[in-house]
């Protein structure tokens, strides 16, 4: 989602469930272009824990925004959970190094996702374990 003005990063950044991973890009920019694809795999392939925002820093509404968070370089980009920063990087990076920081960041929204399902006492085939008294 390209967004342009604080006002709606700020929304964006404070009220999302998810991680949200905020990339702050130019297009005559060469590592941005090269990041872009790996980025939106990734939101894709997490679609269900990450939300990926896109900040053209040449945008000049979106000037303050490269200024409050100290985007001297581009690729820059920010991850938010609950509005708060939580990680960052710049420039180009492997696609694995984004995917760690992605499960660093979203343990706690795969936790609350995911099901134990328990087998009853009655279907244990192991007679081999001892039973606890």
């Amino acid at each position: 989602m390209d967004i342009t003005g604080a006002d709606k990063f700020n929304e964006l950044t404070s009220t999302s469930n998810k991680l949200v991973m905020v990339d702050f890009w130019a297009e005559w920019c060469g590592p941005c272009r090269m990041l872009k694809p790996v980025l939106e795999d990734l939101a894709k392939k997490h679609a269900d824990k990450v939300e990926l925002v896109k900040v053209n820093v040449d945008e000049q509404d979106n000037y303050p925004l490269a200024v409050q968070y100290q985007v001297n370089s581009i690729p820059r980009v920010i991850f938010f959970k609950n509005g708060e920063k939580v990680d960052d990087f710049t420039g180009v990076v492997p696609p694995v190094r984004v995917e760690e920081i992605i499960q660093q960041h979203t343990a706690d929204i795969n936790a609350t996702e995911s099901k134990t399902v328990e087998m009853p006492e009655s279907e244990n085939t192991d007679t081999d374990m001892p039973m606890a008294a």
